[in-house]
């Protein structure tokens, strides 16, 4: 389970991620949102030990430990940070993020026959500015899978490709409830989608009133650059 009390991210000039405050238990989907993608993406980054914040608590399962935060967490198609490059086909970003799996899972993967066994083979000469919205988080997320140690997924503004939810809501859902292998899903998103009845949160949650003064509590990492 991920635990999340005042997180916060300081910027240059305001709060890059002002104090945020979330739960989100494997089997679930939790969807937080941010009207800013700096705020969003801040906020995935920190999620996934990727970016250090500036106050707050976060925990995993219980640990507080950034290494044991990251090696289990997996940031999805986020902005400026780990977005698939558009000159990039869909072959060349399977090979890229593949070799990127640790060693000891990475065994004999080659991307095509990874492709094939995922069917994905219609897209794979495509390139990755050519891919419709849905089949981007289905590809992003089953390569963010490819690695086993990891049993959190936080997709970075998957509503920034289409406005309709039906292109990557159904597909954050069908991850976070596979009883096979259940994950904790966080999704960042400029609007929670109209009729949507499960976890949700908004940036800035945690922010204090004026007469309320809160000691801040630093949080472990060291800054370390998105995988």
């Amino acid at each position: 389970m991920l635990c999340v009390q005042q997180l916060s991210v300081t910027g240059r000039r305001d709060d890059l991620l002002p104090p945020t405050s979330l739960e989100a238990a494997r089997g679930e989907l939790l969807l937080v949102e941010g009207p800013r993608q700096d705020q969003r993406t801040a906020l995935a980054l920190a999620l996934t030990g990727r970016m250090r914040p500036s106050s707050g608590n976060i925990g995993w399962d219980g640990s507080g430990r950034i290494k044991a935060l990251r090696q289990a967490s997996n940031v999805v198609d986020s902005p400026g940070v780990n977005e698939p490059e558009q000159h990039l086909s869909v072959r060349d970003l399977v090979t890229e993020d593949l070799s990127l799996i640790p060693r000891r899972h990475r065994g004999a993967l080659r991307s095509t026959p990874w492709l094939k066994l995922k069917n994905f083979e219609d897209i794979a000469g495509l390139w990755a500015e050519q891919l419709p919205a849905g089949r981007r988080v289905e590809l992003l997320t089953a390569l963010a899978l490819a690695n086993p140690d990891t049993g959190l997924l936080v997709m970075d503004s998957p509503d920034r490709h289409s406005g309709d939810a039906s292109d990557w809501l159904p597909r954050l859902m069908e991850l976070a409830h596979d009883a096979g292998r259940p994950l904790a899903v966080v999704a960042t998103v400029t609007r929670i989608p109209d009729g949507w009845t499960g976890p949700a949160a908004v940036i800035g949650n945690a922010v204090p009133e004026p007469d309320e003064t809160r000691p801040a509590e630093t949080f472990l990492p060291e800054t370390e650059d998105a995988k």
